[in-house]
């Protein structure tokens, strides 16, 4: 294992998935699925988010953006990766799910993690950037540029895009490089639709 999947894997065994579900639908948790929230959302199967996670190679006392919280789980499980020297912001287009993502990263403690409503029309949280890192947990039609440039120098974001996970990096000089790996299934990033 790399070092990026043994801290992952440390990240799922610290926060475990069943606090980022309806009580109806915690039987699932263990089982490699997605699981609804609510609002036509879902909570993301395991296997997916572990891969996002590992792409991503959060490190601690980084800056972290999640967009599309959803359930709060991920912005969680980024808030371990980066441990109290960092921070995550995580923002999510439903008010609902949002203030129910912030009632769930506080139960787990981390202080240095905050989901917050996105504000319409904006994507991402441009006010607070440059972010280190940004995950995005719904699926955009093209890499959104909005992104791209709310990210640091040496920085680097994970999006679904079309099927397809991009991983995008900048490079210390500015420039962005795109690849693509694996085939996903995501609900739609709300923002570009």
């Amino acid at each position: 294992m790399s070092e990026a999947e043994d801290r992952v894997a440390a990240a799922f065994a610290a926060v475990p998935r069943a606090g980022f579900v309806p009580c109806a639908e915690r039987s699932h948790v263990d089982e490699d699925r997605p699981i609804p929230i609510g609002h036509g959302q879902t909570n993301s199967q395991p296997t997916t988010v572990r891969n996002m996670l590992t792409l991503l190679e959060v490190r601690p006392g980084e800056r972290v953006l999640d967009v599309g919280s959803g359930s709060g789980w991920t912005c969680a499980l980024l808030a371990h990766l980066v441990g109290p020297t960092g921070s995550v912001s995580g923002v999510e287009l439903l008010p609902d799910l949002a203030a129910a993502a912030r009632q769930a990263v506080l139960a787990c403690g981390f202080g240095w993690a905050s989901v917050a409503p996105a504000e319409p029309g904006v994507l991402g949280l441009p006010s607070a950037a440059p972010f280190d890192k940004i995950l995005v947990s719904a699926e955009a039609r093209t890499v959104p540029g909005p992104l791209v440039d709310q990210l640091a120098r040496g920085g680097r974001m994970v999006v679904p895009v079309t099927g397809r996970l991009a991983v995008v990096d900048v490079s210390d000089g500015g420039a962005v490089r795109i690849h693509r790996v694996g085939r996903y299934a995501f609900v739609p990033l709300l923002w570009d639709r």
